[in-house]
């Protein structure tokens, strides 16, 4: 391991002591001229007048440090050789990702025990500990430090790979412990301090600010599960790898988020840093304490946030709510879609709360208990519609963020171009069917290439997508040639509203489209 540098920040302070030492050598600083020629008699020694809030600020970091550091612990994780090798030939190789996750991990040649470092803190003082989930995932040995230098063998009790949380137990009493707070009542702008173990430096403290709540996967990139629940804090606090899992702590030194993610083209702190809301990890840690499993109440729809199209399309005069997309295979009998609510639906509200965003909805049923009806409103092509849904368990069926797809660079021949949607299309050949995995159902017209100033611009319809129906104007319309579009088209007028019913051969997935007509 190469020593960690401190050398540079060293050489800046020495700098800056060398120049004041400098200027005052030479006579450098100057005041100006008094009135009197006479010498002045020394100044008396003044000590420096403190502002009482800033002293203040100052005795409350201190104390936040001295009071929760002690229940910071170091997790360090190990696998063997022969699971090393397994899991490489499971893992291609990729270059770094834009935002990393924070755990430092070795990949040494040879293959030889891989192992892995992170942080975590206590919970309760007979030895409960919360974690990030990527910092234990698939190593055999588990092992924590505390502070005091004691390390301890640690079971793992539970790890959920939705939220990212694990939550690990060691066999001792009377430790420190922190005191977790309520992240919702967490303002932006507000101190916070992040505890850990970044790049080999043990129990380090950093200070910032919230930046942002609310942030989601696609803002993060960190947990690549569609089903994923995510609504990371978002804070300036420096995060390092070696971090995740270690606390975010408000002023008052309450945790209120496991630190996870940073945003860094490096793999270093770069300015930005997500944690997951401690109230999240609070519901899998009593889970898995209580009941040894997680028990989560979900809708078991596939949504996304609702862009300004997906609003004009519902009929809503402000651009709020989620939008729901198609139902798979594995949410096709979920509690949603007995209840009645159809992809192209978006929902405003939830439990007679408003669910303006996706991380918004997903706090509402959270807050519910498997089995518990909950009212769900939504609008449909002009309509409010009002359902009754008994939540299930996330063992059931689940409520998935929308991914994505990305684009291709894939061109087509033999195409049609459609001007009022700023997009080329082709029907799927039977040989472009069979490569791609398209199942009959989901055939229609490939899309060969997008106008970047069309319609279909800002990520709507990417190439290869697949055209498959017109879910609205009404009725529902396959489209198997592009004569069928045409024809749906000649019909709009421009600024009218098109939904479409679009299936990603890459992602096997299906997704509800809406895009303004014209230019």
């Amino acid at each position: 391991m190469k020593p960690t540098r401190l050398a540079f920040g060293g050489a800046l302070v020495g700098a800056f002591v060398a120049g004041l030492v400098f200027a005052s050598g030479l006579d450098l600083t100057r005041f100006g001229y008094a009135q009197s020629s006479t010498p002045a008699r020394p100044a008396a020694s003044v000590a420096p007048i403190v502002p009482p809030s800033v002293a203040d600020l100052n005795t409350a970091f201190a104390s936040i440090a001295e009071r929760v550091t002690p229940a910071v612990v170091s997790v360090h994780s190990e696998r063997s050789a022969r699971q090393t090798a397994q899991q490489r030939q499971r893992q291609p190789q990729r270059p770094p990702r834009p935002l990393d996750d924070l755990f430092g991990q070795f990949d040494p040649a040879p293959i030889q025990p891989q192992q892995a470092s992170g942080s975590g803190f206590i919970v309760s003082a007979d030895g409960y500990i919360l974690t990030n989930n990527h910092v234990i995932q698939g190593f055999d040995r588990v092992e924590v430090t505390l502070t005091d230098r004691r390390t301890f063998p640690a079971r793992v009790i539970g790890r959920d790979e939705q939220t990212d949380v694990a939550v690990l137990k060691i066999d001792e009493k009377g430790l420190p412990f922190t005191s977790l707070g309520d992240d919702n009542g967490t303002r932006i702008g507000e101190w916070v301090v992040a505890i850990g173990n970044p790049l080999g430096l043990d129990f380090t403290v950093t200070a910032g600010i919230v930046s942002a709540k609310g942030r989601d996967r696609e803002d993060v990139s960190v947990n690549r599960n569609s089903w994923a629940i995510t609504d990371f804090i978002q804070t300036d606090a420096a995060i390092n790898p070696g971090n995740s899992g270690g606390p975010l702590v408000n002023i008052r030194g309450e945790v209120i988020g496991i630190n996870t993610a940073i945003a860094s083209q490096t793999g270093f702190y770069s300015g930005y840093g997500f944690a997951i809301p401690i109230t999240l990890a609070k519901e899998v840690l009593d889970d898995f304490i209580e009941h040894g499993r997680i028990r989560r109440a979900v809708l078991g729809v596939s949504i996304r946030d609702a862009n300004a199209d997906d609003a004009a399309v519902a009929g809503l005069k402000e651009v709020t709510g989620v939008l729901v997309q198609p139902y798979n295979a594995d949410n096709e009998n979920s509690p949603a879609k007995r209840a009645g609510i159809e992809p192209g639906d978006v929902i405003v509200k939830a439990d007679g709360k408003v669910a303006d965003r996706v991380n918004t909805l997903q706090r509402i049923i959270r807050a519910r208990e498997p089995g518990e009806t909950v009212e769900i409103e939504a609008w449909r092509y002009g309509s409010k519609k009002t359902f009754r849904v008994r939540l299930g368990e996330a063992s059931d069926s689940v409520t998935r963020v929308a991914s994505n797809p990305m684009p291709s660079n894939d061109a087509g021949s033999g195409s049609t171009a459609t001007e009022k949607l700023g997009i080329t299309v082709e029907p799927i050949t039977e040989a472009q069917a069979r490569q791609n995995q398209i199942p009959d159902e989901q055939r229609g017209l490939r899309v060969v290439e997008v106008d970047p100033d069309g319609p279909a611009r800002q990520g709507r319809l990417f190439r290869n997508d697949i055209l498959v129906a017109v879910v609205n104007p009404q009725p529902r319309r396959p489209l198997r040639t592009a004569q069928d579009l045409q024809q749906v088209l000649s019909g709009m007028r421009d600024g009218g509203y098109l939904s479409l019913l679009v299936f990603n051969p890459e992602l096997q997935q299906t997704r509800i489209v809406n895009l303004r007509v014209g230019r």
